[in-house]
């Protein structure tokens, strides 16, 4: 058995050789660079492809691994919605994702990124750093007094909830999907619009599916309470970053909190040596804000996501080879 790794960073490389270790009937080939066009003939003689990607993984790619006989793919992330979903179908090819390799970590961040909003860490930073060490005029607000909206319940909402509680926040929800315990308690609202207008604190971790595009645009910004603050570590399409940056000039939004941005391909996890070079005019402009603070997709970036990221979808992707199905498999549709 054969399994090709594609998008391996430095980082990964420890656990994918303790996962090879672990199954030394099956040959690993590590490919550092991202699975493409100029990069799928690599797969050529394997069983399966595991990948992790924020660009698309196309028709022609697809149609290629179907050419090659590999009906496995394994992503080590939890997003499909930039898989073809079409040519994965016309090729017979079976998708797992890791679901869940941390959503703790997740959540841990952004309610650590909530905190640095509500206690101005960034201007205050930014203050020292010129020899100012004065307090006035950046009074903090607290977390105990605030309603936190939870925008989708899943794994990462769940936990963020449990988070948010410790803090003594009031925290109310809505998902299409109630969670059991969660309906029990009693926290859902019926509508995006009612969580909206009852949120001091909107803090998002719904998927990206096409019904979700811009779900924050003018007309729901317009809905929210004046001061809202806004928590983003889900998907940078989620957000209409145009209306954003309205809604942060008039003070609807008091700040943000944003690990994910919509034109984020090819930006994040990229050294450009200086911010002047950074090729994004507007995403530079969010990032000089006092009250935005923007990181380039690290929620997730703990050990033990990046551990589970790598097995977890190595032994999917073996599984699928071996049994024709895994505990990870994705319904396409």
């Amino acid at each position: 058995m054969k399994i090709i790794a594609y998008g391996v960073r430095d980082d990964e490389m420890p656990y994918f050789k303790e996962w090879e270790q672990e199954n030394p009937q099956v040959e690993v080939q590590l490919e550092k660079r991202l699975l493409d066009d100029s990069t799928v003939l690599e797969a050529k003689g394997c069983d399966g492809v595991v990948a992790y990607q924020q660009k698309p993984y196309t028709e022609s790619v697809l149609n290629k691994l179907g050419q090659f006989g590999i009906k496995s793919l394994s992503l080590r992330n939890v997003g499909v919605d930039n898989v073809d979903n079409a040519a994965v179908k016309a090729n017979n090819i079976k998708v797992t994702n890791v679901p869940a390799y941390s959503p703790q970590a997740i959540a841990e961040f952004t309610v650590t990124e909530l905190m640095r909003l509500l206690r101005r860490t960034k201007k205050f930073d930014q203050k020292q750093a010129n020899g100012d060490l004065t307090w006035a005029p950046d009074q903090a607000d607290e977390l105990n007094k605030m309603t936190v909206g939870v925008f989708a319940t899943g794994r990462i909402g769940r936990a963020a909830i449990n988070i948010y509680r410790g803090f003594g926040a009031k925290v109310i929800a809505y998902d299409i999907y109630h969670n059991p315990e969660l309906e029990k308690e009693g926290i859902y609202v019926d509508t995006p619009d009612e969580l909206y207008a009852k949120s001091d604190v909107l803090s998002i971790h719904a998927p990206a599916v096409k019904e979700n595009e811009h779900m924050l645009n003018d007309d729901a910004f317009s809905k929210m309470k004046d001061g809202v603050w806004i928590l983003n570590p889900a998907r940078g399409t989620l957000i209409d970053t145009d209306s954003l940056i309205k809604a942060l000039d008039s003070g609807k939004v008091a700040g943000a909190a944003l690990d994910v941005y919509e034109d984020e391909v090819g930006v994040f996890n990229k050294d450009f040596g200086s911010f002047d070079k950074i090729p994004d005019e507007r995403l530079k402009d969010l990032m000089q804000r006092e009250n935005v603070l923007v990181t380039p997709h690290i929620a997730f970036y703990t050990k033990t996501a990046v551990q589970n990221m790598v097995k977890f979808s190595m032994s999917a992707n073996k599984d699928l080879i071996e049994k024709g199905t895994s505990d990870k498999l994705v319904e396409i549709k």
